[in-house]
Order: structure tokens, then C-alpha cells, then sequence
């Protein structure tokens, strides 16, 4: 059965079907196959159970939340800001880049919005000062990698229903990942300034950073009444979303810069985006149920197990497997269609699922900056008007960085759980 299903799917990526058709298709076909053929009703029966949870309504608001931002400036003000601190360092623009995605990264949780927002205005101010296109569009989507890890994040809330932990424990582990990939990101970018003759630009006076910091302080303190909203627990993640959502209005509104035009286009575009992610995961669900009558986990189990008993060495093919597979699936199926299936194996290990669900996130995140299935790289060569070929070569020295940070991840777990083991205790 198990073959069935992911030959249909692989089969159906590759003739470039869209990923939620390809899935339902797939389910669909399978159990057609299989001893239950002639009760079909099971499918929308675990496609509605599956979407009917409490924490999977955190994904629309913080999906609205990095739309938000797009439609109410708050975008420019944190890279006016950014540029003012760091924009004076060689290979500037490059590293104000990087800081503009982390800060944003703690609004919107989301790398789409990030290429596609933070991005649009990046690259147009590379470009003009002289950067080449490819490399501007190159460090825009290395460091969209970013969004998804510093909390908040939608893929680790989606990842927390899956393993059944919790988000605020998720949000937790993802903060220092995220924060060090940001820094190996400024530390590559260093190291390549001291080889290429990048443009420079003169250090901004403290009267600029002060005006910058003003001019943007409302959105520079969305990160942190977020963040320390969940941490202190007066809210949970889901009511954060609906905080970050009610905060980026009343920006929109303060710096009168929301439009009704706009609040409109974010809402449908967000209402879009939530369907297709809640259709994937739907199909997920009834793909898991299949995979489970057919107790593929516990044969993918016994079969590992018997290739090796090694956690270091089970550890590195299962990176290898994940990067590999984010090369040519999105991140939200591959891990609707990787977690339920590979969870007895992580047990079975004595891994965290904590540290694994940060593992995952960052091995399937690098798959957007990687060709050919990169949805990143094609957002930013539209958004930038770079031919894909280049901003694909561009990219490639700057998966070192992402994937260092990787390995370190996945061999010292205390990165990922001190914190929630901090403020949560241990689990």
C-alpha cells in the first residue's frame, strides 16, 4: 500500500501536479487499491477530524499577520532601521539583509513573506547601490530561512500538532536556531567581503539611528510584545496570532498607511493560503491513516534498525533524507507526510521530539533556497527580476553556512530545548 501511495505522489510532483492535488490524488488511488475500497466515506471522515483541532487556528492569524505587514509599511521601517545600525559594515546592504529578516521574522513567522515583502525592497536597494542582482536576490532568500525558526512560526505550529507537543515549547526551541543562523549568515557574508570588492556606505550618526529607531518603534516592539506575550503566558499562541493581527492594524492605522484596498488583499490573500495549507493538511491526515493500517512506521523502523542501531549515524542519514526531500517538496507537506511517519523511529531512538521537530524545520526550510522545487528562489527572481539559472548559482555558497548550522543543531540538542526546559521546566 505504502508503495502505492508515494509512487503516486512522486510521480505526480514530478509531472508538477500541485502538491494538494498530488496528495488527495494519491490517497485516493490507494485506498482504492486497498481491502477498503468500498467504504470511501473513511476519507472525508479523517480529512474533517484531522482539520478539526484547537491549534491549527493560530496558522490564519499569523498568516494575516505577515500580510499585515506588508500593507501597512512596516516592512520599510524595519529595514530603514537595520541599514542605520549595520548598513556601515562591509558587504552593508548584505548584512542589513540578515537583520531585517530576523527582526521581521518575530512579526510574520513565514519565508514566503519574507522573499516577498522584506525582498521587493532589498533587492531594489542592492541593486542601486551598485550589488549585483544575483547575489542581492541570492541573500534575500538564504536568509528568509530565518522567518520560520524565530518564533512566531507556522510551520512549528503545525509541526506541534502533528508530535502533539506544545506550541509555546516549539516557539521556545526555535529562538536560538533562529538567532544562529542569522549570525553564520553575517559571518559568510563577512568572510566573502574580505575577497570581493563589495560597495560600502558611510556609518550613520547617532542622530540617524535614534530617528530610524523612533520613526519604527512601534513595529520594532511587535517582535517583543508577541514573543513576551507568549513567554509570560498571558496569551497562547493562537491568541497571539489574533494579538498580531489587532497590533499590525493599529500600526497600519497609526502610521496611515493601511488602506481599505489593502486590509482587503491581505485578507484574501491570507483566506487563500490558509485553504491550500488546511487542504494539504487534510489529505495528510488521511494519507497518515493509510500509512498506519498499513503499519509502514513500524517497518520503516525494523528496517532502519537493522541498517544501523547508532543514534549519530541514524541522525545523519536522516539529514541527508530530509534536506534531500526538501529539495522537491514544500515544507508544510513534507512534514505532514515525514512527521507522523517518522515519530515511532524518533522514540524508538530516544530523540527529543523537540529537537527534532527544530531539525525538520530547518532541514525542509533549506529546501526553499534549493533547486529545483526552491519556492524561494522563484520568488525572488520574479520579485527581483533575476533569471532563476543565476540567483540558483548565487545561492549555493550560502547553503554552507545554513547547513553548518544544521549539523550543529542535530548533534547538540541543548541548542534547541534550553529554553523551553528554562522557562517550561524539563517535559
Amino acid at each position: 500500500m505504502a508503495w502505492i501511495l508515494f509512487g503516486t505522489f512522486i510521480v505526480l510532483i514530478l509531472a508538477r501536479v500541485p502538491i494538494s492535488i498530488a496528495i488527495g490524488t494519491a490517497v485516493v488511488l490507494t485506498f482504492l487499491s486497498s481491502d477498503f475500497s468500498n467504504a470511501l466515506q473513511i476519507i472525508p471522515q479523517q480529512m474533517l477530524e484531522g482539520v478539526n483541532k484547537a491549534s491549527l487556528t493560530a496558522v490564519p492569524f499569523f498568516i494575516m499577520a505577515g500580510n499585515l505587514m506588508n500593507a501597512t509599511g512596516v516592512t520599510e521601517r524595519i529595514f530603514a532601521f537595520a541599514n542605520a545600525l549595520v548598513g556601515h559594515l562591509k558587504a552593508g546592504l548584505a548584512q542589513v539583509n540578515v537583520l531585517s529578516s530576523m527582526i521581521f521574522a518575530g512579526i510574520s513567522g513565514a519565508a514566503v513573506a519574507d522573499c516577498a515583502g522584506l525582498g521587493a525592497i532589498e533587492i531594489k536597494a542592492m541593486r542601486e547601490a551598485g550589488y549585483k542582482p544575483a547575489f542581492a536576490a541570492a541573500i534575500t532568500v538564504a536568509s528568509s530561512v530565518i522567518g520560520p525558526l524565530i518564533p512566531p512560526s507556522i510551520g512549528l505550529v503545525i509541526y506541534a500538532f502533528l508530535a502533539q507537543q506544545s506550541i509555546e515549547r516549539m516557539f521556545l526551541a526555535g529562538l536560538l536556531p533562529g538567532l544562529l543562523v542569522g549570525a553564520s549568515l553575517m559571518i559568510y557574508v563577512r568572510v566573502i567581503a574580505g575577497f570581493q570588492d563589495f560597495p560600502t556606505q558611510k556609518r550613520a550618526t547617532v542622530k540617524e539611528v535614534t530617528h530610524t529607531a523612533q520613526h519604527g518603534f512601534a513595529a520594532l516592539m511587535a517582535p517583543a510584545i508577541i514573543l513576551g506575550s507568549i513567554m509570560f503566558g498571558f496569551v497562547t499562541a493562537t491568541e497571539a496570532g489574533v494579538l498580531a493581527c489587532l497590533y499590525c492594524i493599529l500600526l497600519g492605522l497609526w502610521y496611515k498607511e493601511l488602506t481599505w484596498k489593502g486590509f482587503m488583499l491581505a485578507l484574501s490573500d491570507t483566506a487563500m493560503v490558509t485553504s491550500v495549507i488546511m487542504i494539504i493538511i487534510a489529505f495528510s491526515i488521511a494519507m497518515g491513516w493509510l500509512l498506519a493500517i498499513d503499519q509502514t512506521p513500524q517497518k520503516l523502523a525494523a528496517w532502519t534498525f537493522a541498517l544501523t542501531e547508532n543514534r549519530n549515524v541514524f541522525l545523519g542519514l536522516l539529514l541527508v533524507f530530509i534536506i534531500l526531500v526538501g529539495c522537491v517538496v514544500e515544507g508544510v507537506p513534507a512534514k505532514l507526510i515525514l512527521v507522523p511517519t517518522l515519530l515511532p523511529l524518533i522514540d524508538a531512538y530516544g530523540i527529543d521530539r523537540v529537537h527534532f521537530g527544530i531539525i525538520i524545520q530547518l532541514g525542509l526550510l533549506i529546501g526553499i533556497a534549493t533547486p529545483p522545487m526552491g519556492i524561494g528562489l522563484y520568488i525572488v527572481s520574479e520579485v527581483g527580476r533575476v533569471p532563476f539559472e543565476k540567483v540558483t548559482l548565487a545561492v549555493l555558497p550560502m547553503l554552507v553556512p545554513l547547513i553548518a548550522v544544521l549539523i550543529l543543531l542535530t548533534y547538540v540538542p541543548a541548542v534547541s530545548t534550553f529554553l523551553p526546559d528554562l522557562v517550561l521546566g524539563k517535559q
